[in-house]
């Protein structure tokens, strides 16, 4: 296989076959259904072939159609039940697979990047990917003083391709929004676009790494694979065993359900006060249950800098609308540019609680039950283009600095209803966002 940068107007037309692929097979049902065939059978098998193509084309380019893929996949707990099993199988298999690159090729990369004799560095060294995800795949291998580690080697072209394909897919938004109720994907979009250069980073994402790695180091309760060797496109860290997250959502029992919502959503909103840090790619793939108990977090290429906890802000916008203080709500939204004051006459209570709904729910209770159709009701009404919550949504911004804030929130709350868990969100929340309890 040779660099995925490599016949970058191929890729375009990958990409552009969706929107194609879509609407041919849109036409080929009216046909059926005009000489009689069920409505219902026909929708089902378009949404499977439709299903089946997304992940082809957006697994086969890896780069940022791989990126977006995984990013939606956080959400597919939203898609409605009539249409999501074809959709969450595709999905979810964009979490940790794609198609492998070849061996001839790592080793080139490994040249580069450790030196012609990188072999002398490990004992063993296995030539078949243990993962394959959007930038990079991981080989399982032997460090030379007898540790286990993980070695994730960056794609050649992977730079070209990321960029390009973002720039691709961000004019075909609406009909990614279609195909991932709940996640907005045009500010998805946005932030993806603009955290590229960091993604590609192996240098920073290894520094990264050891922040948290040192931080949780001891805890009880969270792990974090310790960094071995780092180079422009290549990290080499520990290798822990453990079950993936997406394992864990497909067959965990209740009890281990309910202890990884609660344990993920710990660690993202503790992360900013414990590390200065946000992790900001909280998808299954990125989450494991190590064979000590102990929740273990990989992938911190995307992370936010918060050297002071998060944005002080995000703890009274949460309390207010938990307390249905709407007025001042607002009032404090337009104070910190959450709505243009342009815009603010625009905006009503109800369409604020409304809004926000998905975010402030789990606050009511001790304990709240994250359900697949409570979150496809929220999102249902969040990407409805006929409702008054997607209008609202017109009407409002985020801030740059709190946009993976958000993003990372609701991919706990989306993840979370994957798991069908229940989990003490309240009083994690309280504990770690400064202002929520007051």
């Amino acid at each position: 296989m040779a660099d995925i940068t490599r016949g970058q107007g191929r890729r375009n037309a990958k990409l552009a076959s969706l929107p194609i692929g879509m609407a041919g097979r849109a036409a080929a049902g009216l046909g059926k259904r005009m000489v009689g065939k069920d409505r219902d059978e026909v929708n089902q098998e378009l949404m499977e072939r439709a299903a089946e193509q997304l992940f082809a084309v957006l697994g086969e380019l890896k780069g940022g159609a791989m990126k977006v893929g995984q990013a939606m996949s956080i959400m597919e707990a939203a898609i409605p039940d009539e249409f999501g099993e074809p959709f969450r199988e595709a999905l979810t298999k964009l979490q940790a697979e794609a198609p492998p690159m070849p061996a001839d090729r790592v080793h080139k990369v490994l040249d580069q990047q450790l030196g012609t004799k990188w072999r002398e560095r490990f004992r063993e060294f296995s030539d078949e990917p243990a993962a394959s995800a959007s930038i990079g795949q991981v080989h399982r291998a032997v460090w030379s003083d007898g540790r286990e580690v993980a070695v994730k080697v960056q794609y050649p072209g992977a730079d070209h391709a990321l960029k390009a394909d973002l720039k691709t897919l961000s004019r075909m938004s609406g009909l990614l929004q279609r195909l991932s109720p709940g996640t907005d994907v045009k500010a998805m979009m946005d932030e993806l676009i603009d955290r590229t250069e960091a993604e590609l980073d192996y240098l920073g994402e290894a520094d990264n790494q050891r922040a948290f790695a040192k931080a949780f180091d001891g805890d009880p309760d969270f792990v974090v694979p310790k960094i071995v060797a780092s180079a422009p496109k290549v990290v080499v860290s520990e290798w822990l065993d453990g079950t993936p997250l997406s394992k864990i959502i497909t067959s965990g029992d209740k009890a281990t359900r309910d202890d990884a919502a609660a344990k993920m959503a710990t660690f993202e909103v503790s992360s900013p006060f414990r590390v200065g840090l946000l992790h900001g790619d909280p998808h299954p793939g990125n989450f494991f249950i190590a064979s000590d108990g102990r929740f273990g977090v990989l992938d911190f290429g995307a992370v936010g800098h918060y050297p002071d906890g998060l944005p002080a802000e995000t703890g009274p916008i949460l309390r207010l609308a938990r307390d249905r203080r709407y007025e001042e709500l607002i009032e404090l939204m337009v104070q910190t540019d959450f709505i243009r004051r342009s815009h603010k006459d625009k905006v009503s209570p109800a369409d604020i609680e409304a809004y926000l709904k998905p975010y402030v729910d789990p606050l009511y209770t001790e304990s709240f039950h994250f359900t697949r159709k409570w979150l496809q009701r929220a999102a249902g009404k969040a990407t409805d283009v006929r409702g008054e919550v997607y209008k609202t949504s017109r009407n409002l911004n985020v801030p740059k600095h709190y946009v993976m804030v958000f993003r990372v929130l609701a991919g706990c709350v989306g993840i979370a209803a994957q798991l069908e868990a229940d989990a003490p969100y309240r009083a994690i929340m309280e504990k770690w966002v400064p202002g929520l309890a007051d």
